[in-house]
């Protein structure tokens, strides 16, 4: 299990529907930045995605995407000045979800209650992958391999249950800190 490349969805939504402003497009309808008591400050996108599929354009799609304007880091606060642009791509993202794009990734088998497989079929997520899900989440994939290679000599999909939750708990205690 792996966590999705938001320029995978964006490829995918170009190769299912066509280019954007031809085949997809989207319009945002708030851009804010949101403080916090802490001093952080975080970007949120809201959008509405639509698709062209026959002629017609879909109704909308939203989508809310976030990102750290300013973020605290052990010099101090660091602003980006991406982050509406990263907010913006989270949001495109999270909108196509809504149309099922990567789903595969995130359920095993495709099954729901509604199809005609017996419920026994469809396998509940290990707890390795609901681990190795929730620490992708808290961070960027890259830097989480390179940390779990030298932490203790293998990638995160070859850790145990115990070394998951050790990289877990140890990512918790860094978003947690000043």
């Amino acid at each position: 299990m792996t966590d999705i490349n938001p320029m995978w969805r964006i490829k995918t939504l170009t190769e299912q529907f066509g280019p954007c402003g031809i085949g997809w497009r989207y319009e945002i309808t708030d851009k804010q930045l949101c403080p916090s008591s802490d001093g952080t400050i975080a970007a949120f996108v809201d959008i509405n995605l639509y698709y062209n599929e026959g002629g017609a354009w879909s109704e909308a799609i939203p989508g809310t995407g976030g990102a750290m304007f300013a973020a605290k880091e052990k010099a101090g606060l660091y602003t980006d000045d991406d982050c509406f642009k990263k907010a913006l791509t989270d949001a495109i993202s999270v909108a196509a979800k809504a149309l099922g794009i990567g789903a595969d990734v995130y359920w095993e088998k495709d099954g729901s209650k509604y199809d005609n497989k017996p419920q026994d079929t469809q396998k509940e997520p290990s707890e390795n992958d609901k681990l190795i899900l929730e620490i992708l989440n808290l961070g960027k994939e890259r830097s989480i391999e390179a940390a779990c290679q030298k932490k203790f000599g293998k990638g995160l999909r070859k850790l145990s249950t115990d070394e998951l939750k050790t990289v877990r708990d140890l990512m918790k205690e860094n978003e947690a800190q000043p």
